[in-house]
Order: C-alpha cells, then structure tokens, then sequence
C-alpha cells in the first residue's frame, strides 16, 4: 500500500530550526543589514540569534513563504532612551599625546560599564568643553522593515 497523503510543512514556532535570508531597512528605504546576496543564515528559535519581536513575527511561515513584515520600535531594537545619552568632560578623552581621540560626531567608541561590560557609544555633539555620547542601540527608535525568504524549517534537535 503506497502513502498518499503529504505531510504537512514545519511552521516556524518554538524548537525549530530556520534558514533564511533576510533584510532590515528603515523608514527611508535604507538597508542596513541584508544577506540576500550571500549564505543565507540559521538558527533555532529563542537561542537568542533574533530579537524576540524579529523571530515572534516569523511564526507560523514555512519553507517557501517571502514577507515583508513591519517592525516598530517596541518589538525591534527598542524606543529611543534620552537618559542613554550621557555627557563626559572633553578632557576624559584627551590623554595629550599622539593617541588622543579624533573626536566628531558618529565616531564609535567603546566604553566599560561598572561591571566591565564592553558598551558601545556614538559621540552625537562636541564643544569646547563636553562631548555627548548615545549608548542607544543605532537602531533604536526605527521602524524596521523585516523582509525574509524562509529557505528551510526543520524540528530543532536538542541534546
């Protein structure tokens, strides 16, 4: 007796595995991250690879389905914090030698919080006396627009 009825496609959802190729762009188009044009990527859902809003927007779709999905601040890389934007003294930078810091704004520096976590920060203004860094994640505050290509969705397997 020959098995005539398909099994039906894996969803995307918890303990499964995904291959994708994916793009972020914000409000004016602007593509910030895309691997449509190189290896598609992987990961199993909730190993922390994607943003729970990116990988909750993903359930439900299987191999073969392409969205194109809005993402708002809240689910994405968060709203925008004005407490994340903190002021140092100018002379914090200046160790007066041939390693002082080129300060201007959209320099990426890297800071140590209490507990030596590496914080990334972007100096946003500069005058005579201060510099103010943003600690916001650059993609703060966007709307994303999230387009996918689902390649493959398999049972995670777990050890």
């Amino acid at each position: 007796m020959v098995d005539t009825h398909e099994t039906a496609p894996v969803t995307i959802g918890p303990d499964t595995k995904v291959t994708l190729h994916f793009s972020l762009a914000l409000e004016d188009g602007s593509v910030v991250d895309s691997n449509f044009s190189g290896k598609p990527a992987t990961f199993v859902v909730g190993d922390g690879s994607l943003l729970n809003g990116f990988e909750s927007a993903l359930f439900g779709l299987s191999a073969g389905d392409e969205v194109v999905l809005e993402i708002g601040p809240e689910q994405g890389f968060g709203p925008h914090n004005p407490n994340n934007i903190q002021r140092f003294s100018k002379g914090d930078f200046l160790k007066g030698g041939a390693d002082d810091v080129q300060l201007e704004p959209g320099l990426m520096l890297s800071f140590a919080d209490a507990s030596q976590t590496e914080l990334p920060g972007v100096v946003v203004e500069i005058d005579e006396e201060h510099v103010m860094v943003d600690f916001n994640h650059p993609l703060a505050g966007h709307q994303i627009t999230f387009a996918v290509k689902i390649l493959d969705v398999m049972p995670a397997v777990t050890h």
